[in-house]
């Protein structure tokens, strides 16, 4: 007869246990894919008209210089950047070994087949429509809605980074 051990009772009690049922519906509803909004790259690899993350902005490089390394240092990169969605001026210094994050930036080209109070609405080449994109302030926006308005046919770029999205050009659909 096998003898019994403190080992072989602690699994039996563990068989016994009730298991516990996941509702797999719960799990799904606000998944992604986990891809990442930005990557690393070395701050001397960056450039200017580049993009980069300043002060958690995704921002565009309009300026860079690199400073000589010091008797105990490293070379430093003085970078300033304009953030993309507001236009507000970021400064940063970084030793140029170190990394820095830069942003993923998509632009993609829409119809405009509504304009409406502060929404625009806009159809891809794929014909799926967006509803959600606020209309630009400024020039841009009053230069969309009057042509709209004028009933000619507008092609947007829209621009994309870090979950937000914007309206940064206009031009007339081709034919």
């Amino acid at each position: 007869m096998p003898r019994k051990t403190k080992a072989s009772k602690k699994t039996q009690k563990a068989a016994a246990a009730p298991i516990d049922v996941i509702d797999i519906d719960d799990d799904c509803e606000g998944g992604d894919a986990g891809a990442s909004k930005t990557f690393p790259i070395q701050c001397s690899a960056l450039r200017k008209s580049g993009h980069v993350m300043m002060k958690g902005q995704p921002c565009k490089i309009v300026e860079m210089s690199t400073s000589q390394p010091g008797k105990h240092g490293h070379a430093k990169v003085h970078i300033v950047g304009i953030d993309i969605f507001t236009g507000k001026k970021y400064e940063d210094f970084c030793p140029s070994t170190h990394t820095m994050s830069v942003p993923h930036v998509k632009r993609e080209d829409y119809q405009v087949i509504g304009v409406w109070d502060e929404c625009v609405n806009l159809l891809d080449n794929k014909g799926i429509s967006r509803g959600d994109i606020r209309l630009p302030e400024g020039e841009l926006g009053t230069q969309i809605k009057t042509r709209f308005e004028a009933e000619e046919e507008l092609m947007v770029t829209l621009m994309t980074s870090m979950d937000r999205d914007m309206i940064c050009g206009l031009k007339k659909l081709p034919k």
